[in-house]
């Protein structure tokens, strides 16, 4: 999926394309500073769906600077020659990962001392205000008609995860389509024992 380029940093966290709460404001933070790094390479680690990549390309076209996604899946002799060049011309290269040592094991000594060296930026898991705010985009993205008191009901019952936000949504509104059911309290309590194995008699009402 293509995202149109904010023209300056998300700063509100009602921003269309990156939403921004106290779980990931201080990445945001780190990026924007990022004149001030001790050297002119960092890291982006955040988990899947948290749009880290969207804001890794906000960062290039606000810096000038480089992007590597998927860092750990890329040779480590590039990553380490990457980290080098970014030194030499003061181009920044930010470097998006799942996860930062000692999860991402990284084999080459002189890369492991370098990214050791680099501050990271570090996108938490949602809090309830960004679950709140990712399911009503969400909702008013898909166009689905849903009940005043889902949001109330479905929030603090969600898995503080990212994906499973995405995967919510993507499981209402398919049921919403194929089975022409209306968003309700009792389609997301069958999908929250589907999804994440929530047993339903373990849902309050």
């Amino acid at each position: 999926m293509q995202f149109p380029l904010p023209l300056a940093w998300p700063d509100q966290a009602r921003d269309v394309e990156f939403l921004i709460t106290e779980s990931n404001r201080r990445a945001v933070q780190v990026l924007q500073q990022w004149q001030n790094w001790p050297v002119m390479a960092a890291l982006l680690i955040g988990p899947a769906s948290s749009g880290r990549s969207l804001l890794a390309q906000v960062f290039a076209a606000q810096s000038g600077g480089r992007v590597i996604d998927d860092a750990e899946r890329v040779g480590e002799e590039m990553l380490f020659h990457a980290w080098n060049d970014a030194q030499a011309t003061r181009v920044p290269l930010l470097l998006v990962a799942g996860a930062a040592a000692p999860v991402w094991t990284v084999e080459l000594p002189d890369l492991r001392t370098r990214l050791a060296a680099s501050p990271v930026a570090l996108i938490d898991a949602p809090d309830e205000q960004l679950v709140r705010a990712l399911l009503e985009r969400g909702f008013a993205r898909r166009r689905l008609d849903v009940r005043d008191n889902l949001l109330e009901w479905l929030v603090p019952r969600l898995p503080r995860r990212h994906q499973a936000v995405a995967q919510m949504l993507d499981g209402l509104e398919q049921a919403a389509l194929s089975e022409r059911r209306r968003v309700t309290i009792p389609l997301a309590r069958d999908l929250l024992a589907v999804l994440f194995g929530v047993a339903e008699d373990s849902i309050t009402p």
